[in-house]
């Protein structure tokens, strides 16, 4: 029976553990935490949103990096299965706004006890507080892996599972990075996305918690609109987060790393810390339209009408069906009209400029939040050195990689987590599957 380590208990560890099972394999699933699943439980604010449940086309125009890399793995484990695989394994799902699926209870302890009664019915081993240090290799195979306390675990096959840098109190510690470097894989250099972005007004922090809803963004870098979404966003102490601007903040992060990997720029020059910002970096601005659903002329005709009922009332008291209470003294203060003037005396000019800065209210953006922030890591070991349609190293015999240690990432709606069951699956089959004649006892 062929011996399959792997090294990661989250989404893409366990489904690769119960795919190399499945393949007749004897596995030994190893998690430095003391259970499993840690960051399958913060996932989608404790929901966990496992999937989506879109046609294929939705899934790829959905992933951002090297989406032609899933195409194998996808085709051998898509949504359809993953949902088949928890449903059957006891836990029921529900779809939501957007295809999104989620467990019916909301509780994502759900969606990892199903996996865990997998795992158990294998009788896979799982080894809790277990730790690899280093990866065993010799004559250009696998031989198996070097744990911190000093014991070396034997294997014909190893699959490398440890997620990215996101969240690292979940374990993501970028302990792959370093296997993969060891083994002579490259990195595409990781950085923070799905993250909050860092704004220079200081507006947001007055609004902090102020959610909205139905709004649209566009976002601009190097004076070109790289970004356009609908949707809900949220303020926060330093800027701006939720589904909207997560999303837009993927394209951020990807054409900054276009920008920076251009000929003779330097390499440091990215933001730093909060409320900074790199000189060097380019101004990128979020515009956020507050009425999507009407145009200038339109929101224009809603606010003479408005105007035209409250003419004898202060314009602070003339907007409360427009904006949000907490955000009318932000308008009023963008839009330059006095707030204790007179409705009957704003002038059509001052009215334009309020239609104006709700259609296109501007924030300058700084940069984005740390990994403690960011739901992903954009970036990892190098696709071109891994087989797509094994998920088997091309530097090393017997090594595969899956999940988010890998240079692939989605936007939000599923689509990441989708990557971890496909890619964890295909590694893990493909494990199990190896040949394994080769001895490893010489070491």
């Amino acid at each position: 029976m062929k011996r399959v380590i792997v090294i990661g208990g989250g989404a893409a560890g366990m489904m690769a553990a119960v795919s190399a099972a499945d393949a007749g394999g004897k596995v030994c699933l190893l998690e430095k935490n003391e259970k499993l699943g840690k960051k399958i439980y913060i996932t989608g604010k404790g929901r966990c949103n496992v999937t989506n449940a879109g046609e294929k086309e939705v899934f790829f125009s959905n992933v951002m990096s090297n989406p032609k890399f899933l195409y194998s793995s996808f085709h051998e484990f898509d949504n359809r299965a993953m949902m088949k695989f928890l449903e059957e394994a006891g836990c029921r799902l529900k779809v939501e706004r957007g295809d999104r699926v989620f467990p019916v209870s909301d509780h994502s302890s759900d969606v990892i006890a199903a996996l865990t009664r997998e795992i158990q019915r294998r009788k896979i081993e799982v080894k809790l507080h277990a730790q690899a240090k280093d990866l065993l290799i010799q004559d250009g195979r696998i031989a198996g892996i070097l744990l911190t306390n000093g014991d070396r675990l034997y294997a014909d096959s190893v699959i490398v599972a440890t997620g990215g840098l996101s969240y690292a109190a979940t374990g993501s510690t970028g302990d792959g990075y370093r296997f993969a470097q060891q083994a002579g894989h490259g990195l595409t250099e990781p950085f923070p996305s799905l993250v909050p972005f860092l704004i220079s007004e200081s507006f947001c922090g007055e609004l902090m918690g102020l959610s909205l809803k139905n709004v649209s963004v566009s976002l601009i870098f190097e004076q070109r609109e790289i970004y356009s979404g609908f949707g809900e966003m949220l303020f926060t102490h330093f800027g701006v987060s939720g589904p909207l601007i997560l999303s837009a903040s993927s394209y951020y992060v990807q054409a900054l790393r276009r920008w920076k990997e251009a000929p003779g720029r330097r390499k440091d020059a990215l933001p730093v810390e909060k409320g900074e910002k790199n000189p060097e970096v380019p101004d990128a601005l979020l515009y956020i339209d507050l009425k999507p659903a009407l145009s200038e002329e339109q929101l224009e005709r809603r606010i003479l009408r408005d105007f035209e009922e409250n003419k004898k009332k202060q314009f602070k008291n003339a907007v409360n069906r427009l904006f949000p209470i907490r955000l009318i003294p932000v308008m009023i203060s963008l839009s330059g009209i006095y707030p204790d003037r007179k409705v009957s005396e704003i002038t059509k000019e001052e009215r334009r400029r309020l239609v104006a800065i709700t259609k296109k209210l501007p924030l300058t953006i700084l940069g984005v939040g740390d990994y403690n922030e960011a739901v992903i890591t954009k970036g990892g070991i190098t696709v071109k050195e891994v087989n797509p349609s094994t998920m088997e190293s091309k530097k090393v015999k017997g090594l595969y990689f899956a999940g988010e240690v890998l240079d692939l990432d989605a936007l939000t709606g599923g689509f990441n987590l989708q990557i971890a069951w496909s890619t964890g699956y295909l590694a893990g089959k493909s494990a199990g599957l190896e040949s394994g004649e080769e001895e490893t006892n010489g070491l």
